[in-house]
């Protein structure tokens, strides 16, 4: 099998499963269409446990609705908005994530907001308690602050912001957020002071609400757009199961209903996500939901509740958690909860996508930059396998050699392809040459290969990353072409070097000759950090190509002068 052949084995496999997703995006099933309208917050199926007829209209104690303000909190990494209505975080900024690459004639462009109350984005993640005997104070709860804004000054390091809530019994709820300098992991602790007569028993709940992106974009914007080919939907962990994941088109058809202990509970995005980190000793149960499912406003949630919490007059108690709301940071999540990294989810590939993203990591760190990162990467790749490729083209190179007799036999048997195979086989059993040999080195490379492809698909770290040059943004299209146009050049220069297919017709061997400008074409709008890969792993593959062509042709130079 030549290099060429090999090749578009591999790209038509890619394109082949980007179709696919960008047909499932236009054509596929999807969840309702979302309305400009409120998110549903006070629907009732939004609170554990309760029901249409059931759930309180107010929590009984709690100040009137017009109280509730909304609270800046910020760090050196985030900006949070804090709404006192539950003690709701309703917005997060990124801070060192800009929503565009920064340039002169945008030196200062936007952070990303991850969670948005924004009624078209909605996206939101609560937390409260619950109880079957009195007042509690759930997500629709007000609460009470001493400041409207908070921000973490120079030298420190530990940022708390209380929140405060009191019913007419006595009992008080604490709820205190932890923002810690350089940390997207942020701690939401719950204190319970039962100042009444009679003992306090309930739950304390953390949940994710959010509608599902709309994305108007072509099957063309799909095709091409990485972000089109990430998972967006919920997602979960138990140390037995590891990480599962729902898409928004499955909430109803197939809801969570688990209890675990030691997980955690999450709402994923391309680069992003934003998790509930139950505390590893309880058991909770995790759930989802569809609010509002019948209508034009379905808002996707999942929850985790914990376990009973008992309280006797005159006593106090704690329950912690943790959010998270940040980058798929590979090589750090770990630390923050096991099974983290997974977020990443590189689906069946993360056996070998996770490793080649640690070897790129350190690359990086070695380099100072993605694109060398990149580059060095294809390089100790090809070292590595560089025997079972240098069988491959060995045997294209013999096959090239004997190209003018397999067209002798083309003449001589005509349309006889049967008579034709035969001589074929012969020829090759005579000059021992064996058309199969490049096929193993294929089948062990593909992985490989593919893994790299969803690493460079999926890495926060290549987003709006620099390469030298034209090239200001690895993550987005080359500006200015130039690495499809090397790409192209590549692939016609290796097609030159490799035999054409016996028995291949003469408008299979156009469609070939083709077919590196076809895909030439599609690189246009593919990201520069994958083209880059592409095209070092051409040249890299055509420059071994052709020294074993060469030490094939001297060789029989050589044999034929003795």
């Amino acid at each position: 099998m030549n290099q060429t052949r090999t090749f578009l084995i591999f790209a038509l496999l890619a394109v082949a499963y980007l179709l696919f997703q960008a047909w499932e995006k236009d054509y596929g099933p999807k969840p309702p269409a979302v309305a400009a309208t409120a998110a549903g917050t006070s629907a009732d199926s939004s609170v554990p446990g309760a029901t249409s007829s059931s759930a309180p209209a107010a929590v009984p104690g709690t100040v009137s609705e017009a109280s509730a303000q909304l609270i800046t909190v910020s760090t050196d990494v985030l900006r949070l908005t804090i709404d006192t209505r539950g003690g709701s975080v309703v917005r997060s900024e990124l801070l060192h994530y800009p929503v565009a690459p920064v340039t002169k004639k945008d030196p200062d462009p936007a952070p990303v907001r991850l969670l948005d109350d924004d009624r078209a984005q909605y996206f939101v993640a609560q937390s409260g308690l619950v109880s079957n005997q009195g007042s509690a104070p759930d997500h629709r709860a007000v609460f009470s602050a001493a400041q409207t804004s908070y921000a973490l000054a120079q030298g420190q390091d530990e940022l708390k912001v209380d929140l405060n809530w009191q019913d007419a019994a006595g009992l008080k709820v604490t709820k205190t957020f932890v923002l810690k300098r350089g940390s997207y992991a942020i701690t939401v602790d719950q204190k319970i002071d039962n100042g009444g007569s009679t003992a306090w028993a309930g739950n304390a709940y953390e949940q994710l609400q959010r509608v599902a992106p709309v994305q108007q974009k072509s099957w063309w914007q799909n095709f091409s757009d990485p972000s089109s080919h990430s998972f967006y939907g919920a997602a979960w962990y138990s140390p037995d199961d590891k990480m599962s994941t729902l898409p928004f088109s499955d909430f109803i058809k197939k809801p969570l209903n688990h209890a675990i202990t030691g997980g955690w509970a999450a709402m994923l995005q391309h680069y992003f996500f934003v998790s509930w980190i139950p505390s590893a000793q309880d058991a909770n149960t995790y759930t989802t939901s569809v609010i509002n499912p019948d209508t034009a406003q379905p808002v996707y949630l999942i929850r985790a509740v914990g376990p009973s919490i008992n309280v006797a007059p005159g006593q106090s108690q704690s329950t912690a958690s943790r959010l998270y709301v940040g980058p798929k940071l590979q090589g750090t999540l770990d630390q923050v909860a096991p099974g983290l990294d997974l977020t990443t989810n590189y689906g069946m590939l993360t056996v070998v996508a996770q490793p080649l993203h640690w070897l790129l990591s350190q690359l990086h760190a070695i380099a100072g930059n993605w694109g060398v990162a990149i580059i060095l990467l294809v390089l100790l790749l090809k070292a590595a396998l560089w025997k079972l490729t240098a069988t491959q083209f060995r045997s294209g190179a013999k096959m090239r050699k004997l190209q003018p007799r397999v067209n002798a036999l083309k003449e001589r048997y005509g349309d006889d392809k049967m008579k034709m195979q035969q001589a074929m086989m012969e020829l090759y059993k005579k000059e021992k040459v064996n058309p199969m040999s490049g096929c193993l080195p294929v089948l062990i490379t593909m992985p490989v290969f593919f893994g790299l492809y969803r690493v460079l698909m999926e890495s926060v770290e290549l987003r709006h990353a620099p390469f030298f040059g034209w090239v200001h943004d690895l993550s987005a299209p080359d500006p200015f072409f130039v690495l499809p146009v090397i790409y192209i050049l590549v692939m016609l220069a290796t097609q030159w070097l490799s035999p054409s297919a016996a028995g291949m017709d003469p408008a299979q061997q156009k469609m070939m000759k083709v077919m590196p400008v076809v895909f030439g074409f599609m690189f246009l709008f593919f990201p520069a950090g994958l083209v880059l890969y592409w095209v070092i792993n051409g040249i890299t593959s055509l420059t071994q190509q052709w020294l074993i062509t060469r030490s094939v042709e001297r060789a029989d130079e050589k044999a034929k002068a003795a």
